[in-house]
């Protein structure tokens, strides 16, 4: 007789492999597909009736949506100087929030005992939650008249310096460039820190206690152990801090100075395009309208785009790290 050697699947019922999961697994189950699928459900509809809107300006200006002139009086409407406004800002909240933000984290993770810690970790917290609105009314009403002397005294100092006059010689205004990078960045720093705590915090202890076995020292241990294994999630965090900034509408507008020029001078007057929404929305109307609807559509997509990048890096790190 000839041996079967192959396996079949096993027809009894009572197998373990026929059991079903109970409901509520199945129903839970159903219930998450649902809210992932509305979300994304959401999310098309959004970017569906808002392209809708737009039409009108793109149609109406084609290649010039990218001009350096807006004019609704004369009907000019190029976002350029909205696009570089928001990039502009992004990238000083962005300089100025990191290396805090970073150095936060691995303050409460590595130096400071937990008792000590969680203090610090209630504040950081609390100013996450503080309302856009109160941030760009500081700004405008405290910050900026304070810091517009700094502005000043920092303008007179390189007047006639190759480089240094172009970014930050007079003239100088309180709402500026660099003022709503610094609102932002107030703004970030906490997110991007919770994010990177948490991140660093899901260093194995043995990684720690075994580079302290080898004779490192408390530094050398953050750069060989905690760095290598927390970075691209510290990555991400600070990619999702850049969309924020960016993403920023009340504060921005409060504090930028609403001037539509594209200019070097960082403690010059300017615009961002979720500034400029805020502020000429109410009162637009036709392709002016469509256009602003317009540069939401844009903002939308970068915002989407740095999102998927830093989910993108994230992933790849824990890639690594399960493979390593």
């Amino acid at each position: 007789m000839t041996q079967r050697t192959g396996s079949a699947a096993p027809a009894d019922p009572a197998h373990p492999l026929h059991v079903r999961r109970p409901l509520g697994d199945r129903g839970f189950q159903a219930l998450a597909l649902a809210c992932g699928l509305l979300v994304l459900a959401i999310l098309v509809l959004i970017a569906t009736s808002t392209s809708q809107q737009a039409a009108l300006w793109f149609s109406t200006e084609g290649i010039k949506v990218f001009a350096k002139t807006w004019n609704p009086a004369a009907n000019q409407f190029g976002a350029l100087p909205f696009i570089y406004g928001t990039a502009i800002t992004g990238a000083i909240a962005v300089i100025m929030a990191v290396p805090v933000s970073v150095g936060i984290a691995l303050l409460l993770t590595q130096v400071v005992p937990y008792r000590w810690a969680r203090p610090i970790v209630y504040v950081v917290d609390l100013l996450a939650v503080v309302p856009s609105v109160v941030w760009g009314l500081w700004g405008i009403l405290v910050f900026g008249p304070w810091i517009q002397h700094i502005y000043a005294s920092i303008g007179s100092a390189v007047q006639g310096v190759p480089v240094l006059d172009d970014l930050f010689g007079p003239p100088t205004s309180g709402a500026s460039f660099f003022t709503c990078g610094i609102i932002l960045a107030f703004m970030i720093t906490p997110i991007v820190t919770s994010l990177s705590r948490e991140v660093i915090a899901t260093v194995p202890a043995i990684d720690r206690e075994g580079a302290y076995a080898l004779g490192a020292t408390r530094l050398e241990m953050i750069r060989g152990a905690v760095w290598p294994h927390s970075k691209g999630g510290v990555t991400g965090a600070v990619l999702l801090g850049l969309g924020r900034a960016m993403g920023e509408t009340i504060a921005a507008a409060l504090v930028i100075g609403s001037s539509p020029t594209i200019t070097s001078h960082l403690f010059a007057p300017g615009y961002n395009m979720p500034a400029v929404i805020a502020n000429q929305f109410g009162e637009a109307s036709g392709v002016w309208r469509s256009g602003l609807i317009g540069l939401g559509v844009m903002l939308f997509a970068i915002t989407i785009i740095i999102n998927i990048i830093a989910r993108g890096i994230v992933d790849r790190s824990a890639r690594r790290q399960r493979g390593a």
